[in-house]
Parts: C-alpha cells; sequence; structure tokens
C-alpha cells in the first residue's frame, strides 16, 4: 500500500489571514526549496527579491504549470495564478529568494 502524501504550506509563514485574503510570505535560500504544497485558491505571487526561481510540477498538478519552469525573478513582478497547483518551488539561483503570496478567498 502507497503511504499517503502529506503536502505542505505554501509560503514560510502566514503575515495575515482574514475572510477575503490569506497573505503568506515565501522565503527560499539559494538551492532550498519549499514543501510539496496544493494551491487551494487563485493567488497573486509578488516577486521581492532573488535572481532565479523555479515551480516543479507534480503529475496531478492541476494548475496552470504542467512541466517544469524556471524565469529570471523581476522584483516588483505581480503575477496571477489560478488554482489547483501542487507543485514545489525551488530557488535555482545564486541569490535569497523573497516573495509574497496573496491567496483570494472566495
Amino acid at each position: 500500500m502507497d503511504k499517503e502524501r502529506v503536502l505542505g504550506r505554501i509560503g514560510s509563514k502566514v503575515l495575515f489571514d482574514n475572510d477575503r485574503v490569506r497573505i503568506w510570505e515565501l522565503r527560499l535560500a539559494p538551492g532550498e526549496h519549499s514543501d510539496v504544497h496544493r494551491h487551494e485558491l487563485d493567488n497573486i505571487l509578488v516577486q521581492i527579491s532573488g535572481d532565479r526561481i523555479a515551480v516543479r510540477p507534480e503529475p496531478d498538478t492541476e494548475g496552470p504549470y504542467r512541466d517544469f519552469l524556471e524565469a529570471e525573478v523581476v522584483p516588483g513582478a505581480a503575477i496571477y495564478v489560478t488554482r489547483g497547483g501542487v507543485e514545489t518551488a525551488v530557488n535555482t539561483g545564486e541569490r535569497d529568494y523573497h516573495e509574497i503570496i496573496v491567496e483570494l478567498k472566495d
């Protein structure tokens, strides 16, 4: 029998949470990766600092990213992402990565 996968948190810590939004902070050192997590809500990623970041989708992802994707960090960029992604974020750069994730509650 396969061991059931346990999903982790989408960020390092929750900064704010109410009935409309939840705001996370994500920090990753070079080479560090997040927990495997599922995005249950549409969200906005706001890149603060870093140089390279990647997303490694799981086979059962239902989000917009189905293949490994690596990109340059653009401080101040806001990226809208629809729900359903099951993935791991990976800092593939040489600098610490920092982003804010704003989850939009239904």
